[in-house]
């Protein structure tokens, strides 16, 4: 009997340029946390502490073209690195997204030119993500997001202000022949973007953490137009721990009079101060941008068992369902919205998660000529759980369903994802592309896809 083969070669990375992160040595894909990566359609963005190279796979065996690299203006002094990456995909626009140490958000253009640069927070930025949330829990409207994640601190900026920014520049960046080195060096191309800020390090710092939706106002609180999302953290301290943030920061009284009394006071004392001793003007230096002020995170569960440590996050796309990865190699479903543990693996050291939608009703399959396309009520939601250790990927059905599918996975092999595409409304229910799982081998620099098919 032929034995079967799960997954389709989409073509291969590999050139001399990925020597620069590393590439040639046994498992440099896996081995380096410094290196970082990001998936999107025909494009892959790899990252080390202080280089970007974005590549365009080739169909086939042919080698890979267009090649960019992007240097990213740090600061040597702080000793600054990359420690996110993450692709925004507006319809015809596509950027990338960086992370610094220091709490930068830098975007850059796919021929590295750089459109904005902002401080979200002071610290490390350890994570990017690009999703969807529901904008009415009756409704099936929902807005774009992108949420930084920091230890201890989570900040939201909406899909359509980095929207507007980008078409702006792009606009401008055709119609005008500016000063290339002007555009490069300006730190705040078209002002600050707007975004909510919160700690949510009451149950200690986290290691990831996501934004799953929005929530219900808490009981006895008088309804209004204000929205609350739900945020789940892991970490060290706490395996688990939720929280529901508030987006308007005026609803808390001693917040309210600070801000009113604080600046005031500070204002006065400065006047004195000038007053009293007066000083030669000093030459004139651009302020450096200080961060918002922290909305409100209310605590409503945190889940702790010393030793076990929280590790990764995965959200499903609905925002539902999070698995969550921990030091004892188990795995953790976790039900967002009730906030308990529904599912749980065990034997998995080291082990990295995906939501996949795979088509596993044959009689769906064959319905289905090659001239229409599945529509979302085709698929069926799974987790892709990736075992190192064990050399295997697992696809289980969501949410109790049996192990579907075990593929053997070479060493050396990463797990990736395609980012959320921002797509315009107008899109049709049967264009539907599903979620779907690649492989990259480091050591070969070859990059395959899982069938959407079981049969």
């Amino acid at each position: 009997m032929a034995r079967r083969n799960h997954t389709t070669e989409l073509g291969c990375i590999a050139c001399d340029d990925l020597s620069e992160l590393g590439a040639g040595k046994e498992g440099w894909l896996v081995n380096n946390p410094n290196l970082l990566t990001a998936l999107d359609t025909h494009s892959i963005a790899l990252a080390n502490r202080s280089l970007v190279l974005i590549l365009h796979w080739s169909e086939g065996s042919e080698p890979v073209g267009n090649r960019v690299k992007i240097v990213p203006d740090l600061s040597p002094i702080e000793a600054e690195y990359i420690s996110a990456i993450e692709w925004l995909v507006f319809d015809d626009i596509k950027v990338l997204a960086l992370g610094t140490s220091r709490g930068y958000l830098l975007i850059y253009s796919l021929r590295g030119d750089l459109i904005h640069k902002q401080i979200v927070s002071p610290g490390k930025i350890l994570r990017l993500r690009v999703r969807d949330t529901k904008r009415d829990l009756t409704q099936d409207a929902s807005s774009e997001e992108v949420c930084v994640v920091m230890s201890g601190v989570i900040a939201r900026f909406d899909g359509s202000d980095i929207q507007n920014m980008l078409q702006r520049w792009f606009r401008e960046r055709h119609s005008q022949f500016w000063d290339e080195r002007e555009s490069e060096n300006s730190t705040d191309t078209f002002g600050r973007l707007p975004y909510q800020l919160w700690n949510v390090s009451k149950y200690g710092s986290c290691v990831d953490a996501a934004i799953t939706g929005l929530m219900p106002p808490p009981l006895l609180e008088l309804q209004s137009s204000q929205r609350y999302y739900c945020a789940i953290t892991v970490g060290a301290d706490a395996v688990i721990s939720a929280y529901r943030l508030s987006v308007d920061r005026s609803r808390s009284i001693v917040g309210a009079i600070l801000s009113k009394v604080v600046p005031a006071t500070f204002s006065t004392i400065t006047s004195i101060s000038k007053m009293l001793w007066r000083s030669d003007p000093s030459p004139t230096k651009r302020p450096e941008p200080m961060p918002q002020p922290f909305a409100r995170a209310s605590p409503l569960t945190c889940f702790k068992d010393h030793p076990r440590k929280g590790e990764k996050l995965t959200l499903s796309p609905s925002g539902t369902l999070a698995a969550i990865t921990d030091s004892l190699g188990r795995i953790l479903l976790l039900d967002t919205q009730a906030l308990v543990v529904v599912r749980l693996w065990k034997g998995y050291r080291d082990a990295s998660c995906l939501f996949v939608e795979m088509l596993a009703k044959k009689d769906i399959e064959t319905s289905r000529s090659a001239y229409h396309e599945h529509v979302k009520s085709d698929y069926c939601l799974c987790l892709a759980i990736h075992a190192p250790r064990k050399g295997i990927v697992e696809i289980w059905q969501m949410r109790t369903g049996p192990r579907l599918l075990t593929i053997p996975c070479a060493k050396g092999s990463k797990i990736l994802q395609p980012t959320y595409r921002f797509a315009s409304s107008e899109v049709s229910v049967s264009s539907y592309v599903p979620l779907e799982l690649f492989f990259l081998n480091g050591d070969s620099g070859l990059l395959f896809v899982l069938n959407r098919s079981l049969s």
